[in-house]
């Protein structure tokens, strides 16, 4: 499936239903009298945050959106029917702008969440409003109202508990696959990942949490270098960042790659850097310069960050690792 996180659309919501011009005709009712019902409201265009969809591709290919037309009124004192809204599933996390004048009209955080972004027209009256003492059979309705019509921006930032980031390789994707039911491309060249993962991680007994890999950031990624300038937005809807740094093998320097990503994401958003963080050195099967891994845990220490090393291939450290991911979802701080 590709994961589309921008589009563009056209909403137009239906028009009211026009009032009704009717005269009473019946045998008991000698001087009648006007009887044209009120046109319906016209549906309005309504996105509804759907947590079972995880991309906007569903809305790539189409690009108007209309809900239906209000009826109009009829005679004997009888409304049009209303016209049925149009709503649309849009992932968890979705911000729609009105293209236009670049107004936000709503962030869908919750499942279920609903956000009218076009009102239906109001119906028009029937000439049975119309009637007064001096004007006993008015031949006058009111047309129905246009409903409203909007081009909007769909962007989506996804949510997430925990945020995965690190250089290519780092193997972001391999401890998703390995904690989570996700199952991205895991291969042994950069950039195997092109879109975020999702993987909900079951901790405890009932208890889970979401975790999302964030791929392509390099150096110069805040500056559009990479793949990580479309995707360095998502980390903002994470809670807590686990930055994964790939072991520290022989002439390798593990402190230059955290750097590196601190740098990119505190010129994205600097509010980032205070987001709270786990440093782990993956990769903890391989035989690593115990040196490097050292000047590593002190350059995490400097930071007041905790740090730990893990292996995803052979589960080393890995309750730990979910464990210290737990208390900073938790409390914002971590237990040794």
């Amino acid at each position: 499936m590709r994961f589309i996180d921008e589009v563009e659309i056209e909403v137009i919501a239906g028009k009211g239903g026009d009032g009704c011009i009717a005269f009473r005709r019946e045998k008991y009712v000698p001087r009648g009298g006007p009887s044209g019902g009120d046109g319906g409201r016209g549906g309005s265009v309504i996105f509804k945050a759907d947590a079972a969809r995880h991309t906007l591709l569903d809305l790539r290919y189409r690009k108007k959106y209309r809900a239906e037309k209000g009826q109009p009124g009829r005679g004997k004192d009888q409304n049009g029917r209303a016209g049925k809204d149009t709503v649309i599933p849009v992932p968890t996390g979705t911000i729609i702008s009105d293209l236009e004048t670049g107004d936000v009209l709503g962030d869908l955080l919750n499942p279920g969440q609903l956000l009218v972004v076009a009102r239906g027209g109001r119906g028009g009256r029937g000439n049975m409003h119309f009637a007064t003492s001096t004007l006993r059979a008015p031949r006058i309705a009111e047309p129905g109202r246009p409903g409203e019509s909007r081009r909007l921006k769909l962007e989506l930032k996804l949510l997430a508990d925990v945020g995965v980031i690190g250089l290519p390789n780092a193997g972001k994707s391999t401890l998703i696959s390995r904690i989570s039911k996700a199952r991205p491309k895991i291969a042994d060249y950069p950039f195997t990942t092109l879109v975020p993962n999702l993987g909900v991680v079951k901790f405890k007994d009932h208890d889970s949490f979401v975790v999302a890999d964030v791929p392509g950031l390099v150096e110069g990624s805040s500056t559009g270098a990479g793949l990580g300038h479309r995707f360095l937005k998502h980390i903002e809807r994470c809670r807590v960042l686990l930055h994964l740094v790939e072991a520290p093998l022989s002439g390798h320097d593990p402190v230059h790659d955290l750097s590196i990503i601190e740098k990119e994401i505190g010129a994205y958003n600097p509010e980032l850097i205070e987001r709270p963080r786990l440093v782990a050195a993956s990769k903890a099967d391989l035989t690593w310069d115990r040196d490097a891994l050292d000047v590593l845990k002190t350059a995490a220490s400097q930071r007041n960050l905790p740090f730990l090393a893990f292996s995803a291939v052979t589960g080393q450290g890995l309750d730990h690792l979910l464990a210290k991911l737990w208390d900073l979802i938790k409390t914002g701080s971590y237990r040794e």
